[in-house]
């Protein structure tokens, strides 16, 4: 990345000293404007705010302390680095006191000053950067909150835009933790139903026997337990949308009576005589192939092809890298609300070991890593220290090697160790299994114990 150019006020009376700082800055690749006094120096601040000014404690006239204080009265917020002689630190002392960031002792150590303009451009650079994302957050939020800003997710934006102005039935595919419940109910936000109910069902988390009377209610006494008459989800989302999670995990036995029910748009509890007519969107998902779930008789062909008006596939968030920014700053605002802790965003440094990091998890994973980090910093910036130990000990462009920091628990090594592996392998695991002499039934409960399984 080049560096970020920021711009330098000097103010010193010594013209030898003027120019060599000049010059020096000027090679460091920042525009520099001199001032030789204090209201020299008011009238460039009038032509323009530099990123940071570097000005000698002794002036003529007004001192370079009282120039700091002149300043600070008039909210210029302006970062101050003062220059003194060596028996001056007293006035040095008074200049941090009064608001100065650092100062620097005469004959100037320029290793020590390139330093702090440096920083002065890295904090200039992250602004640049907040500012951008906080841009791309907002045209998100147009779009029913969908955040990203890499080519997939510019497509799949102009999509929802697309399947939203119908009322049409979609399959959303893509693997766990995608966003697939996002991007349902940036659908029906973004349609005319978006005043109606939106009601979300994930048919792998219902008991078989229990999930005909979710879809469809029942009736007081259609079978053990039915204390009362219950609405099915079809009766809950009448004039809205209904958005169906997993189905290729719905029993084979009932997909028949849901696509009865999408053709006629009439439903009858169990138990009950009546048939009750509703006017619902259906949007369906699952993290399987869609192909494969029909070709190996989990899902029926007849039904996927009446839900499959439109294919929305969601991709990994290991494919666009891009996006992994905005999506930190996305949940570090989300969560310093939800937590009350003024978490400004996350640093370089973090940011690249978040970029290098393949996320099995996807967004969720993500979500939860930066929730984390959020609690932990407190406050200011989210650096690495503050990352999920798995996440600290990658190296960047280099996957060949794991680094486990010290402390690191058994259970964290293990698993920063399975996951590495799974991210060299392509998430191959029984390669993976191979690789650590493990069976592959232990990496599959390993990774259900981490909430990655699907």
């Amino acid at each position: 990345m080049e560096p970020t150019r920021i711009s330098v006020l000097v103010v010193d009376d010594e013209p030898a000293l003027r120019e060599v700082l000049s010059l020096r800055i000027q090679d460091w690749g920042h525009d520099v404007t001199t001032a030789v006094d204090a209201a020299d120096a008011e009238r460039a601040l009038q032509q323009g705010r530099p990123d940071v000014i570097l000005s000698d404690v002794v002036l003529p006239g007004i001192s370079g302390v009282e120039l700091l204080r002149w300043l600070r009265r008039n909210d210029e917020s302006v970062p101050v680095i003062m220059m003194t002689a060596h028996g001056n630190i007293d006035a040095a002392v008074e200049a941090m006191k009064a608001g100065a960031r650092d100062f620097l002792t005469k004959p100037l150590d320029y290793a020590v000053l390139r330093g702090l303009l440096d920083a002065v451009a890295g904090e200039r650079a992250q602004r640049e950067l907040d500012h951008e994302l906080d841009a791309n957050l907002e045209g998100a939020a147009s779009i029913g909150g969908l955040v990203g800003k890499s080519r997939s997710i510019r497509e799949l934006q102009k999509l929802i835009q697309i399947v939203a102005s119908s009322d049409a039935s979609a399959i959303i595919t893509g693997e766990s933790g995608t966003g697939k419940e996002v991007v349902a109910h940036a659908i029906h936000t973004l349609s005319n139903r978006h005043d109606k109910p939106f009601i979300a069902l994930n048919a792998a988390a219902i008991p078989e026997g229990l999930i005909e009377s979710e879809l469809f209610g029942h009736e007081q006494g259609a079978f053990t337990g039915a204390h009362r008459s219950r609405a099915g989800a079809f009766e809950l989302a009448n004039r809205g949308t209904l958005f169906l999670d997993e189905i290729a995990e719905m029993p084979i036995a009932l997909q028949p009576k849901l696509l009865r029910i999408l053709e006629d748009s009439y439903a009858r509890r169990l138990g009950g005589s009546k048939e009750i007519h509703f006017d619902v969107r259906v949007l369906a998902a699952t993290n399987r192939s869609v192909a494969a779930a029909v070709r190996d008789g989990l899902l029926r062909e007849d039904l996927f092809y009446r839900l499959n008006v439109f294919e929305i596939a969601l991709s990994p968030l290991r494919e666009r890298p891009d996006d992994i920014a905005l999506l930190s700053r996305h949940f570090v605002r989300e969560f310093s609300a939800k937590h009350n802790m003024p978490v400004e965003g996350v640093t370089d440094a973090s940011r690249v070991l978040l970029e290098a990091y393949s996320w099995p998890g996807n967004v969720r994973e993500l979500r939860n890593v930066i929730e984390r980090a959020v609690i932990v910093a407190r406050n200011g910036w989210i650096e690495p220290r503050h990352l999920s130990p798995h996440i600290q000990a990658i190296k960047a462009g280099g996957p060949a090697t794991i680094q486990v920091p010290a402390g690191m628990t058994l259970a964290d090594a293990e698993r920063l160790l399975i996951l590495n592996t799974l991210d060299r392998t392509g998430q191959n695991k029984a390669e993976a299994a191979r690789q650590l002499g493990l069976d592959v039934k232990t990496i599959r409960n390993r990774l259900r114990s981490y909430g990655l399984d699907k």
